[in-house]
């Protein structure tokens, strides 16, 4: 009787501990999801060029050569291999390194391979999406997705998604094009009432054009042909998921983006299939999509890809409807932030403009790399970091906005920033160029917005462009472009796999992350301007705690001399201590700071507390 006792006792010990585990766990949770966007350090990779943790999922199940499977480890073009069991391996580095957040490019279901004749590649980037249900065989199954998406819960971070709601794989054709290359055709020229043209046959009688978005004017339209003779080649009828993306009346079917003017939201992206983001019918079928997502996954965000190129109207009903689900599903903290790269003249008016028209909450802050490429990894003077800054009211919910804008100084797309220093500076030694990196990142993560390091830039990969030439292997890699780069601060090469934590690049984001997490200034205090120069030099920022009013002051020198100078500060600032570099520790005099900086480097100097 007693032995029974001491074992009913037992197994009731374990019930309490589980409960009290799976307790903790929740509450562990329910803390990442109260940290406003602002605090997080994102970390952005690609599945496909990470790590492999599972080689039976490298064709994705299908048979035959790379033109089948779009596996070929040798080729930047093609998948390469890596995986969500390879992501889930390498966690800890990621935390490691300080990251809170990790966001991944695309999971979704690619065409294996598309391309003209001669010209293919493979879908690794995650872009070309057919299915928007399910994840990509080649990263493993939506089993595999869930466990790493809760296993990176487990370490208090969060989990952004890569969502694509402007475009699909490239499914549909035009037999009047013998390419995917096919030139735009405006509504003016070929309207939806004619059969591909001004003197074409009548057809969708009564349709008012898609600035009428109600069910009841798109339903008058039924034939796609307006622009272009439309099909959907043999065999390929059912290629998408949900079904009804298989109808090509829910495209725009007119031709390649010219990118600019109307084209911009009714034109295919290079080839790809242009939703018709402006019908009710896409609208709602989105919104049940990537609900979706949200309901099963419990994921903290989305970054949007091609948002400059989607209507404003159909984000002002996706977002709200975003936000609205996660919220009912325990995510008060939802990050939306959309991508609207553009040329250098215009990025910054473009991204405000996409949050006040555009009904984006954030934008990915292209407008901050360029700043930072021109003034770090080139010659121009810091007063080009001024005028990024003095802009910032132009956001909708101003400077607010602005902190919540991913600042980023490499990715997928752009290229990285050391690729950008070496061409910039051509005869500069090895230890300038790490200089720079380290000095770039050191912007990124004491200056508003949310710092996102691309994957790789801690171990000093380089790039030789952007694209493909950007997208090297964190694991062994084979292709020869990869494997010829001089790394950054490393003697290692992309031929062996690069995930050491003694890396400099690496060791310095380690206490930069340190840094921001420690100082709620860093992470949402409001930003001042206090020094800048029409050359390379100085520029110096107060960053201010929102609880407190403690003045951080950081000074960032972009010239390869020695520099001292005066920064006004707050003249309630009477004491200062060093969170790096060397600091004074009083001012000269009330409201007059002197800082000394020695070349490609930075002080942060904090009010004493």
């Amino acid at each position: 009787m007693m032995k029974s006792s001491i074992i009913v006792g037992a197994a009731a010990l374990v019930l309490l501990s589980g409960a009290s585990v799976a307790a903790s766990k929740d509450a562990a949770l329910a803390a990442l999801r109260q940290r406003p966007p602002e605090d997080e350090i994102v970390y952005f990779l690609l599945p496909d060029r990470f790590e492999n943790g599972d080689r039976s999922n490298d064709r994705g199940g299908l048979n035959g050569g790379r033109l089948k499977t779009g596996f070929d480890p040798t080729s930047k073009a093609f998948y390469n291999g890596g995986d969500f069991k390879g992501v889930m391996k390498r966690l800890d580095y990621i935390q490691s390194l300080g990251a809170t957040a990790v966001w991944l490019a695309p999971v979704f279901k690619n065409k294996p391979v598309q391309g003209d004749p001669g010209d293919e590649s493979s879908g690794y980037h995650g872009y070309w999406i057919t299915d928007f249900t399910h994840v990509d065989p080649h990263f493993g199954t939506d089993a595999d997705f869930k466990k790493l998406i809760d296993a990176i819960h487990a370490r208090g971070m969060k989990f952004y998604m890569d969502i694509v709601v402007n475009h699909t794989a490239d499914v549909i054709k035009y037999r009047e094009c013998p390419t995917h290359v096919c030139p735009y055709r405006s509504p003016a020229d070929y309207p939806y009432t004619r059969e591909r043209g001004l003197d074409g046959a009548p057809i969708n009688d009564g349709f008012l054009g898609d600035s009428v978005q109600t069910p009841e004017n798109f339903a008058k339209l039924t034939d796609p042909s307006y622009a272009y003779q439309v099909y959907i080649p043999k065999g390929e009828e059912h290629a998408k998921s949900p079904d009804w993306l298989n109808n090509p009346i829910y495209y725009h079917n007119r031709g390649n983006t010219t990118f600019d003017g109307e084209s911009a939201t009714k034109g295919d992206f290079v080839g790809l299939d242009d939703i018709y983001t402006e019908n009710p019918r896409v609208v709602q079928g989105m919104i049940e999509i990537f609900g979706g997502w949200i309901d099963k996954y419990r994921v903290d965000g989305f970054r949007i890809d091609t948002a400059r190129f989607v209507n404003p109207e159909f984000m002002a009903a996706f977002v709200p409807a975003m936000l609205a689900r996660a919220k009912a599903d325990g995510i008060p903290n939802f990050h939306i932030f959309g991508e609207n790269i553009s040329g250098v003249e215009n990025a910054q008016s473009l991204q405000a403009l996409n949050t006040r028209v555009g009904k984006q909450p954030s934008v990915l802050d292209f407008a901050f790399a360029m700043a930072v490429r021109d003034t770090v990894a080139g010659t121009a003077g810091t007063i080009t970091l001024a005028r990024l800054f003095e802009y910032d009211p132009l956001y909708a919910g101003g400077e607010a906005t602005a902190l919540t804008l991913p600042t980023f100084i490499s990715n997928h797309d752009a290229g990285r920033f050391g690729d950008v220093v070496r061409h910039a500076f051509p005869g500069a030694s090895d230890d300038e160029v790490l200089q720079r990196v380290i000095l770039a990142h050191a912007m990124m993560f004491t200056l508003r917005g949310v710092p996102t390091v691309y994957y790789g830039d801690e171990q000093g990969f380089p790039g030789t462009g952007p694209d493909q030439a950007a997208r090297e292997d964190m694991f062994a890699s084979k292709v020869a472009l990869y494997n010829s780069e001089k790394l950054i601060g490393s003697a290692s090469t992309t031929a062996k796999e690069n995930f050491d934590k003694n890396q400099p690049i690496y060791r310095a984001i380690q206490e930069l992350a340190r840094l921001r997490e420690a100082n709620l200034a860093l992470r949402r205090g409001r930003q001042i301007v206090r020094n800048y120069a029409d050359e390379p030099g100085l520029f110096a920022v107060s960053r201010i705690d929102p609880d407190t009013g403690r003045e951080i002051v950081i000074a960032f020198n972009t010239s390869t001399a020695p520099l001292k100078a005066q920064v006004e500060v707050d003249a309630r600032s009477s004491r200062f201590e060093a969170l790096h570099g060397a600091c004074d520790a009083t001012p000269r005099a009330p409201g007059s700071y002197h800082v000394s900086l020695k070349p490609l480097d930075f002080v942060v100097c904090a009010e004493a507390k």
